[in-house]
């Protein structure tokens, strides 16, 4: 199960007690650094620029396992400069854990217009989490002191937002207070002498008992490129979206069709596997790859009997949500980058097909679109992308438009242009002229 979460210590505090003497590790190179108050985050956050600067950039990944379930977390940059990171690690979740403080000035400071708190509700919807574990965090503070009143003034500024992006508050939005630095109500459940009010499940045992999205285990082939390594051959992070691959599985490296075969397979504990099925995070190898930069982070793999949709030009259902203040329309020719699954790409939007407002019964067709319009029209990448259109599959088919670091819309993919038998020609001379490597890409 992939686990996704908005905040760090939560996720460190998880893990303190499941990797002890890492931790003792972490503990004295945070002393050593004078870096004491940062010990949890030297846990995921492993490179010398994060620890130095005190902030999260790329998207950190461990595991820990309850009776029944094995969790990789995977755990998100919060701050704004670092949100294509935290989208792409957000891509490959089940679950989404929202971390909010209850700090009085945090929560009201990232609630407000310019702060993160709804862009990530929005984001992790627009991404296909459904599932989502709202942890109120910092009850422990002296402002705050486990008060059943701030708890419950929290979700009432949270729900109609949640409610506004698409959950389902009922069925699949959990609320849970803790405190990430003591650890209270993690692994075992708070002193009532602190908190009476609160009689619900610790969050191990929320995470436990709480229902997982149904896996396509017999579907084709899928799995975005989140990253990879080069060492003695070509090392792929990702997550099986679906379908299932074992050692020496065909794979087709898309939008370029490469041909490559697995060679080895190891789960999010680096043990090797002779399999792996729809839902797990893999970390495999592949031989038969000419050159490593035929595969990059953003790259479809997928079965050589069933090829994604490859294409450059698509029409899309978009919802425009948060326009800039200086640019508060989209017309033709508006260009942002397009985030879909693993991938970052810049586009264009080259025509406007219809447009509804918020009070209108139907589409209707006008040279520009406002905030809170949704909008059919046709988009154009800049390079070639591998996906599905969203009703074929829907994780592979959802994607955010953001412009200026900030997400302006949210999309699906309706339909696509297949690629013109001259597309291979065009994008090789386009290639060459530029003294980019030259790739082959077949039409689909």
């Amino acid at each position: 199960v992939c686990f996704f979460f908005f905040k760090q210590k939560t996720a460190y505090e998880i893990l303190s007690g499941l990797v002890g003497s890492e931790m003792c590790i972490r503990d004295r190179e945070a002393k050593d650094k004078k870096r004491d108050t940062w010990w949890l985050a030297y846990v995921m956050d492993i490179n010398d620029d994060e620890r130095q600067r005190g902030k999260t950039v790329e998207v950190g990944r461990a595991t820990f396992v309850t009776e029944t379930k094995r969790y990789t977390i995977y755990d998100a940059p919060g701050h704004s400069s670092y949100v294509p990171n935290m989208i792409m690690g957000a891509a490959m979740a089940d679950i989404g854990a929202f971390v909010i403080s209850a700090k009085k000035g945090e929560f009201e400071s990232g609630f407000d217009r310019g702060g993160q708190t709804l862009e990530h509700l929005l984001l992790a919807k627009s991404l296909g989490i459904q599932k989502l574990v709202v942890i109120i965090n910092k009850m422990d503070e002296s402002s705050v002191r486990w008060s059943k009143e701030r708890y419950e003034f929290i979700k009432s500024q949270l729900t109609p937002a949640i409610v506004k992006y698409g959950f389902n508050v009922e069925k699949n939005v959990t609320w849970i207070p803790l405190s990430g630095l003591t650890g209270a109500n993690i692994s075992k459940p708070v002193d009532k002498a602190q908190c009476h009010w609160y009689d619900g499940p610790t969050l191990m045992e929320l995470l436990e008992n709480i229902e997982l999205p149904p896996r396509l285990y017999e579907g084709p082939v899928r799995i975005p490129v989140l990253d990879k390594l080069k060492d003695r051959g070509t090392d792929i992070f990702g997550k099986v979206h679906c379908g299932k691959i074992q050692l020496g599985s065909k794979l087709v490296v898309m939008p370029y069709k490469i041909p490559a075969e697995v060679s080895a397979i190891q789960n999010m504990d680096d043990q090797y596997v002779k399999y792996a099925k729809a839902g797990e995070n893999i970390k495999f190898r592949l031989k038969g790859i000419p050159n490593e930069d035929f595969i990059y982070k953003g790259c479809l793999l997928c079965g050589p009997e069933d090829l994604a949709a490859c294409f450059q030009v698509f029409i899309a259902e978009v919802k425009i949500v948060n326009m800039l203040k200086h640019k508060p329309i989209i017309s033709v020719g508006y260009q942002c980058i397009l985030h879909l699954h693993t991938l970052a790409e810049e586009c264009t939007i080259e025509k406007l097909m219809g447009v509804k407002g918020p009070k209108d019964a139907d589409f209707k067709e006008t040279k520009f679109a406002k905030e809170e319009d949704l909008i059919k029209c046709l988009i154009r990448t800049k390079g070639i992308i591998a996906a599905e259109k969203f009703s074929v599959y829907r994780q592979l088919g959802r994607f955010t438009l953001r412009d200026e670091g900030k997400t302006i819309a949210i999309g699906t993919v309706q339909k696509y242009q297949p690629l013109k038998e001259n597309a291979t020609q065009q994008h090789l001379i386009a290639g060459k002229a530029k003294g980019q490597s030259l790739y082959l890409i077949n039409s689909h």
